[in-house]
């Protein structure tokens, strides 16, 4: 399966709209810059949608899915089984990311790419089934070069089906996949694991440090560097949700659709997808920082300014859900506060 797409050209941001909402932003009744990011998010969101008031209204949120082979080795807390549970909860609108995108009234898809135990059909869910999970990375590359195409396919072919949103929000789920992205990031960076590991579904410190040392061996057994390709890192070690991320990521700035990153998870397939097209940065906005450790390392890596500080590190696509609505309030204090002139009041110096 080809993936000649990912080199197709990124949308360049409007440097014109983001020129004159600097300009309405100093006109404003406020002293300048009294607002802080809440300015910076509207003239970014003006330079993205191409318009001197941007205009946020909905956004599209999908959960990407699937099992880790790496789960054998003891690095989670919880089961394989959870994911495909955890699945069913999102349809039945149980999970957290359910509540959230049902109070934003923000339309929610689950993509299970491929799962260890079969699921039935359910609501809202739909089932590619690329492979059951992907192979243990400490003894094998994680996908084939197959599985890694389709991966990224399904991540494109989600994002061309969606219907039009302001922003995208890509969330996970997957049992051990903190573990993927831990490995991913400490190749990228070239990082020991063990400054970048956390708790991931809840590891004690010694679970924590066992992570670590199946992901270092693992890093050495492939021979994996900071100059390997970034798909063929992603292909040793990535999961099938991390690399339709990644891809998902990719074809919403080929197409100019702003993107809301989440946390530690997403933020890697965001450092992958920057890795093979650099001029996505633009396009996204980090929504929080994760209580994972390893996340402020891939934010500063990025030169990245998380919206949010709230401790969560719960995945799904939570933290951007809880940012989005920052979105909007920067949007309509932009758009809708009186300038000076309008307002008859003395402008500063």
């Amino acid at each position: 399966m080809p993936t000649n797409w990912l080199n197709d050209a990124i949308q360049k941001p409007c440097a014109l709209s983001a020129e004159k909402a600097q300009q309405r932003q100093g006109q404003l009744t406020k002293p300048p810059g009294s607002l802080g990011r809440l300015e910076e998010l509207a003239i970014t969101l003006a330079s993205l949608q191409g318009q001197e008031k941007p205009s946020i209204k909905t956004t599209n949120i999908v959960v990407f899915a699937a099992d880790h082979g790496i789960t054998e080795e003891g690095v989670s807390a919880f089961p394989q089984v959870v994911t495909g549970e955890m699945i069913r909860n999102f349809s039945r609108g149980g999970a957290a990311i359910s509540v959230l995108a049902n109070t934003l009234q923000a339309p929610l898809q689950v993509i299970n790419l491929g799962t260890a135990h079969p699921i039935e059909d359910l609501p809202g869910v739909r089932h590619l089934n690329i492979a059951p999970g992907t192979a243990n990375f400490a003894k094998q590359s994680a996908m084939t070069d197959e599985t890694l195409a389709q991966a990224l396919q399904a991540g494109k072919e989600v994002v061309d089906a969606l219907a039009p949103a302001d922003v995208f929000i890509a969330g996970e789920m997957g049992i051990a996949n903190t573990s993927s992205a831990t490995a991913l990031a400490a190749v990228l960076l070239n990082e020991d694991a063990s400054r970048i590991a956390g708790p991931g579904t809840g590891l004690d410190s010694a679970g924590v440090q066992h992570k670590a040392d199946v992901i270092n061996a693992a890093i050495k057994k492939h021979r994996l560097t900071s100059a390997s390709k970034p798909l063929d890192v992603l292909k040793t070690l990535g999961g099938l949700e991390i690399a339709a991320m990644s891809a998902a990521y990719i074809r919403c700035a080929q197409k100019g659709i702003p993107i809301l990153v989440d946390g530690f998870i997403s933020s890697v397939s965001a450092l992958i997808a920057c890795r093979l097209q650099p001029d996505i940065h633009p396009w996204m906005i980090f929504s929080h920082q994760s209580a994972e450790p390893g996340h402020q390392r891939i934010l500063h890596a990025m030169d990245a300014k998380p919206l949010l500080n709230m401790a969560m590190r719960l995945g799904e696509g939570s933290g951007a859900a809880v940012a989005f609505p920052l979105l909007q309030t920067a949007c309509a204090l932009h758009n809708n506060m009186a300038t000076f002139a309008e307002a008859d009041v003395s402008a500063g110096n």
